[in-house]
């Protein structure tokens, strides 16, 4: 036997019984098996925690379903007003007799129309549809008339427009009395 062939090792360093074939020490083993099992139960952490997250939404961001709007003088006649447009998904129409909240929603497939004041129309971009300033459509493939919210005076003299009753022209709602404010 030469001195290659024999490895010298330092008796006290390594216990020969704690080695395998591999010279992979007991605690080597054991460092193995805690980073499997932190990985696993990471990976069951974060698979229960989106689980969770799915059947416990977060609605915080949805605007809220009743706002004032200022009050009625604050509107011209024969006017759009969009300011509520982007926020609350609503624009304010006042015609020559009433005030009334129009749903920014087509009836076509849901885009977002614009208020053409040019033209005096609202144009939807996705597919042509137009309506005239009260909601009624002429033209494009809308199969009806933009909604209505339900609109009224708070105690305050503010308007107040509440996105939870919505009145449809072709069911005869728009003559309800709450579909609009006469001015």
């Amino acid at each position: 036997m030469t001195n290659e062939d024999k490895k010298i090792i330092p008796a006290a360093s390594v216990n020969p019984e704690e080695m395998d074939k591999n010279g992979l020490g007991r605690r080597g083993f054991f460092r193995w098996i805690t980073v499997g099992w932190i990985a696993f139960s990471a990976a069951t952490g974060g698979f229960f925690t989106l689980i969770i997250r799915f059947l416990f939404p977060n609605v915080l961001f949805e605007p809220p379903q009743t706002f004032k709007a200022g009050f009625p003088n604050d509107y011209a006649s024969n006017t759009v007003d969009t300011r509520y447009k982007k926020k609350f998904n609503v624009w304010m129409v006042r015609d020559e007799g009433s005030i009334f909240a129009l749903s920014t929603v087509c009836t076509h497939l849901g885009c977002t129309p614009n208020w053409l004041g040019t033209e005096n129309k609202f144009k939807c971009p996705c597919h042509g549809s137009g309506f005239r300033m009260t909601g009624i459509n002429f033209e494009g493939p809308a199969p009806r008339p933009l909604e209505r919210f339900k609109i009224s005076i708070a105690t305050d003299g503010k308007i107040l427009v509440d996105k939870t009753k919505s009145f449809k022209w072709e069911k005869g709602e728009w003559e309800q009395s709450e579909s609009f404010l006469k001015v």
